[in-house]
């Protein structure tokens, strides 16, 4: 499967010099930060962008993608392939700038990142932990062929408050 995968009126690509500017103006976004884990910056700055830009963008084979609507990035979208006797497993994360939100872009880009991650990797497993309180996700990844395995009881804590956080997978 190609790296630059169409989904949906968006464009599934890695990261490039040039992605910064737009990527801080979505990422830069309390929603968004609300619902990923406390690396992700807040506020998100054009620096945060280009640490991220250089850090994901010379990787090879690339994991980390940005979601382009037309030139700009307007999220990201990536998994993490474990290790030891995890190895054939892989972490899978996403987000969408708020101004794409409802349009089936993520659903879209989580299955297209899906198929390619087991078609070009040695993976069975990608999973993805969500908040309690991220019913969008959820519906996402149900969207994208993805099944609820477990409820980790107060798995997390984002912003003082301790969640239960929802176990998403899908095999190979």
């Amino acid at each position: 499967m190609p790296l630059d995968l169409q989904v949906a009126g968006a464009l599934v690509r890695p990261w490039r010099h040039g992605d910064e500017e737009s990527l801080a103006r979505h990422a830069n976004n309390r929603k968004i930060w609300l619902n990923l884990r406390d690396g992700f910056p807040s506020p998100y700055t054009l620096e945060d962008a280009g640490r991220w830009i250089a850090l994901a963008g010379p990787k090879e084979p690339p994991t980390d993608f940005a979601i382009a609507i037309g030139d700009a990035a307007a999220g990201g979208i990536g998994f993490h392939p474990r290790e030891d006797v995890y190895r054939r497993s892989a972490e899978i994360g996403f987000w969408l700038g708020e101004a794409h939100w409802g349009k089936g872009i993520a659903s879209a880009a989580v299955r297209a990142v899906t198929a390619h991650a087991f078609s070009a990797f040695d993976l069975c497993r990608l999973y993805a932990h969500v908040f309690a309180f991220n019913g969008a996700s959820m519906r996402v990844l149900e969207k994208a062929g993805y099944a609820c395995e477990a409820v980790l009881r107060k798995a997390a804590t984002k912003e003082g408050k301790t969640v239960d956080v929802y176990l998403y997978a899908a095999v190979r």
